[in-house]
């Protein structure tokens, strides 16, 4: 069976050491500029070189976010910075625009190139176009179905790869481009800057009764006309990757590491299952109830299966829910004294019973007596990232996570 790629986010240069942890093939980054994901810390070039080869020792992969819809103001200084990322290492540039595409054919003729989902290809015509101008990877749009997706790859050529969507916020607007926020807040959807006004409630005004709101539903679910559910493919890896793809997606750049952790590892441990055994593969439920404990919306296949209806929205609520809270990270572990260094993610107390999200597996936890880093006794860890000591036999390993499930 041919290699297939498991890519995850990352939003800055923790969330892409725990992706890497939690068993993802590949990255997908962005610098300050360029990407369309600005609410992000994203990397500085310090960074991006530090995270290449962080990468690259763990055998992993960097692909760097150009796909930005630019104006002519944005194209300055990017022929530097397309130079000074290439010569950093990065493995591909994820591009949108025929002009950036151009440039980092000029700037850098032998990187590789994946057309975003931003470039809307929908066809194969589309697909095997980029790929004759040079593109290796293609990232179908979100729009398609398996059917179309089998259709796009038995015409196209071998060697151009197939990258598809798994996980994730699904977006209102087609492949990502829209106006909304541009509109209401000023801020460009399309250079990163999304406010998401699909999320919002929304209420109806008529012209001449000013001051009256009419709520736009027609029963108790609601007025979040836009809010669609999010996209979650774990079922039906065997579908995508009988249909051709080779890559698959996770989207949220700008979610947590929390996030990062929790769907890296259960989309790892589905993909391996799967591709270890093929034909006596089942899935395993507990892997979705994994990924109902990061914080998420309810979830939808999208187009995948079918066009979506109203069951894909949420018309009544704009909530992430997750049974759990994040509360700390490991970053160590004192053999000789048998004791965990965690740092605070939200506040915790001694005697408290949790559990540890490590590849291996889950384990219960009791956080017992709780240590300062000078070894005073503490009764809880109330200070945002403040490292506390506590014993265990096991031995954890950085990256490792704690959560509690919620009362």
């Amino acid at each position: 069976m041919r290699k297939i790629e498991l890519l995850a986010p990352a939003g800055d240069l923790e969330r892409l050491k725990a992706a890497f942890y939690y068993g993802a093939d590949a990255v997908y980054i962005g610098g300050k500029r360029y990407g369309l994901r600005a609410g992000s810390n994203n990397f500085t070039m310090d960074e991006i070189r530090e995270g290449v080869r962080y990468a690259h020792e763990k055998g992993g992969k960097v692909y760097l976010t150009l796909n930005i819809i630019p104006h002519n103001e944005d194209l300055i200084g990017l022929d530097e910075f397309i130079k000074d990322t290439f010569d950093a290492g990065i493995d591909a540039f994820i591009v949108s625009d025929p002009g950036i595409f151009t440039m980092v054919k000029n700037v850098a003729p032998i990187a590789e190139i994946h057309i975003s989902t931003q470039a809307n290809n929908t066809n194969w015509m589309s697909a095997a176009f980029w790929h004759s101008m040079g593109a290796k990877r293609v990232v179908l749009a979100r729009e398609l179905s398996i059917e179309e997706i089998k259709e796009i790859r038995s015409n196209v050529p071998d060697t151009l790869e197939l990258e598809a969507f798994v996980h994730g916020a699904m977006c209102i607007s087609y492949s990502g481009r829209c106006l909304l926020s541009n509109f209401l807040t000023g801020r460009d959807a399309n250079k990163g800057e999304c406010t998401h006004p699909c999320r919002w409630k929304y209420y109806l005004t008529e012209e001449k009764r000013p001051g009256e709101y009419f709520p736009v539903f027609e029963d108790e679910r609601g007025s979040y006309i836009m809010n669609s559910k999010d996209l979650c493919m774990i079922k039906y890896l065997p579908e995508l990757v009988d249909a051709g793809v080779s890559s698959l997606k996770i989207e949220g750049r700008n979610k947590g590491i929390y996030y990062v952790a929790v769907t890296v590892d259960a989309y790892r441990k589905a993909l391996d299952a799967y591709l270890n055994d093929p034909t006596g593969y089942r899935f395993d439920e507990s892997l979705l109830e994994e990924l109902y404990k990061a914080s998420t919306r309810d979830f939808t296949t999208g187009f995948y299966f079918s066009r979506p209806g109203p069951e894909e929205h949420n018309y009544d609520k704009d909530t992430h829910r997750s049974g759990y809270d994040f509360i700390g990270m490991v970053r160590g572990y004192d053999r000789e004294k048998k004791m965990v260094l965690v740092e605070q993610r939200n506040r915790f107390f001694e005697n408290e019973d949790v559990e540890v999200l490590t590849p291996n597996g889950v384990y219960p936890f009791n956080t017992g007596k709780l240590y300062d880093t000078d070894f005073n006794e503490i009764d809880a860890a109330p200070h945002a990232q403040q490292m506390v000591w506590m014993g265990s036999e096991r031995e954890f390993t950085e990256f490792d996570i704690l959560r509690r499930k919620k009362a």
